[in-house]
């Protein structure tokens, strides 16, 4: 199975940069992954609703050209479903067996995702209505699809 991330704004401290780099070294059993960084842009702290607008549109046209035409796109909002390990790992499953076996997560920058990315998104996840930063999600996102793999291998790790 083929799993990429999409995520915008760069990994800072090298306690996330471990975290990701250890699932991402698990994972590696399991799929192929690519964790693609895209630049996020400058947010002072007063901002218009217009100006935020106008930033997560220029981020969403970077994350839109880093998407595969023909990806399976989850985005990570907080409206989204929320799901179990099970009910995610299930799904996970059903994407590799009937949905092409790849799957695109889309992490957002710190104003969220613009509308068309929303819409571009075949499901909406939400991991909960408490607010993560965004280096943080990356790693419980990561953690999550290899807990899905060991559920779905019957494997020992979920519990």
């Amino acid at each position: 199975m083929h799993i990429q991330v999409v995520c915008v704004g760069k990994l800072k401290e090298k306690y996330w940069s471990d975290g990701v780099a250890e699932y991402a070294k698990r994972l590696g059993a399991y799929a192929r992954l690519d964790i693609r960084e895209l630049p996020d842009e400058k947010t002072p702290d007063s901002m218009s609703p217009a100006e935020e607008e106008q930033v997560r549109a220029r981020e969403g046209e970077r994350i839109l050209a880093a998407l595969k035409p023909d990806a399976h796109v989850v985005a990570l909002a907080i409206d989204g479903e929320t799901w179990s390990s099970e009910q995610f790992a299930a799904y996970m499953d059903k994407q590799a067996v009937y949905g092409g076996g790849s799957v695109a997560f889309v992490i957002g920058g710190s104003l969220g995702l613009s509308l068309t990315v929303l819409s571009r998104a075949d499901k909406k996840l939400s991991f909960g209505r408490m607010t993560y930063p965004h280096q943080l999600m990356r790693v419980i996102l990561l953690e999550q699809i290899y807990r899905a793999f060991r559920i779905n291998r019957g494997e020992p790790y979920h519990k």
